[in-house]
């Protein structure tokens, strides 16, 4: 299906979406083993949006002290202290320990322009300043990367929609443990909801 809207750079955001250590490291209580994979591809895109002066935002799903609804779909927010601020964990692949909300260290956001959103549900515009930031950098668009595809992705995807925002998630960049719902989420968001394409695609697009 053909679609009319169009992306420009000038007015794209890079919206990268909890590849923090909980998720990502050796050790983690929530691993996501395929979000490693995607890393070369996320870092592709994050040059080439910091090349162009595209606003770069990376979301961290956190926990706090009480317990919240969501907490019932993920026993290990409680059990082992998941994504709680403040709090450290040892990952052995990287041999140290590191603050279990933090973005990974290969994404790490090093750029004071960079905007870095706490966020205490799967969506990156619940209850946060996203739609806000969007605004404030005149982006109507953004680039969605990140973990868990159907999940804090795929319900970005969706508020976003509903924001009037035009999204983009770029395939090569998004991760998930299960095939299943990789390839479903993905189909289902180019059905409704955005456009996906990978990584080279974006960029060939955007240039």
């Amino acid at each position: 299906m053909s679609r009319t809207f169009e992306f420009t750079k000038d007015k794209t955001a890079l919206l990268i979406v909890d590849l923090q250590n909980d998720f990502c490291r050796q050790g983690a209580p929530m691993l996501v083993e395929e979000a490693m994979e995607t890393i070369p591809a996320n870092q592709k895109l994050l040059a080439f949006a910091r090349e162009n002066n595209m606003p770069v935002i990376f979301t961290k799903f956190v926990t706090g002290k009480k317990a919240s609804w969501l907490w019932n779909w993920s026993p290990e927010i409680e059990s082992s202290q998941c994504c709680k601020r403040g709090h450290e964990r040892y990952y052995p692949d990287i041999g140290r320990k590191e603050q279990c909300s933090d973005i990974i260290d290969e994404l790490k956001p090093v750029h004071p322009e960079d905007y870095v959103i706490e966020k205490y549900h799967y969506s990156s515009f619940r209850n946060t300043a996203l739609t806000d930031i969007l605004r404030s950098e005149g982006a109507d668009a953004i680039i969605l990367t990140g973990t868990v595809t159907q999940i804090c992705v795929e319900d970005t995807a969706h508020d976003g929609f509903a924001e009037g925002i035009k999204v983009i998630v770029a395939s090569d960049c998004v991760s998930t443990w299960d095939p299943l719902h990789q390839k479903a989420t993905l189909a289902n968001i180019a059905n409704k909801y955005g456009l996906v394409k990978s990584s080279d695609e974006i960029i060939r697009y955007l240039k």
